[in-house]
């Protein structure tokens, strides 16, 4: 089982943080093949998510044969959280089924409030996380 499935993160949300992170702690400008190369995923991909993040002002793009991307922020000063919360939205840590049943057949979730647990954990990780610290 994977950490994806347990959290919910999506591929954009993975592949923007560990392309920020990468970014972040290059003494180069990077460019999508270079992230495509350390992490394994889709060139295309990286592009669609460098683009967003280009788009909303977390990077500046530079094109050319040693073009790549830069950050327009000292690492520090960006939180996982704010990443993540681009791609994947808020977390909610709000009470409440998570399995979607239509039917269940007990007063009480059978998990408790562990669903709830694991967002308030992973909500305060990626809030202590930053660029500068991965």
């Amino acid at each position: 089982m994977t950490l994806s499935k347990i959290l919910n993160i999506s591929e954009a949300a993975t592949i923007a943080i560990h392309s920020m992170a990468l970014i972040a702690r290059s003494k180069e400008l990077l460019n999508a093949q270079a992230i495509a190369d350390a992490t394994g995923f889709s060139k295309n991909h990286i592009s669609k998510v460098l683009m967003q993040l280009v788009k909303y002002n977390y990077l500046s793009s530079y094109r050319g044969p040693k073009g790549g991307f830069l950050l327009n922020r000292q690492p520090e000063e960006v939180t996982l959280l704010e990443i993540y919360n681009m791609f994947d939205g808020e977390i909610s840590d709000k009470t409440g089924c998570k399995m979607h049943c239509t039917f269940c057949p007990f007063r009480s979730c059978i998990f408790g409030d562990l669903s709830k647990r694991f967002s308030r954990e992973f909500k305060e990780y990626l809030t202590n996380q930053n660029l500068a610290t991965v």
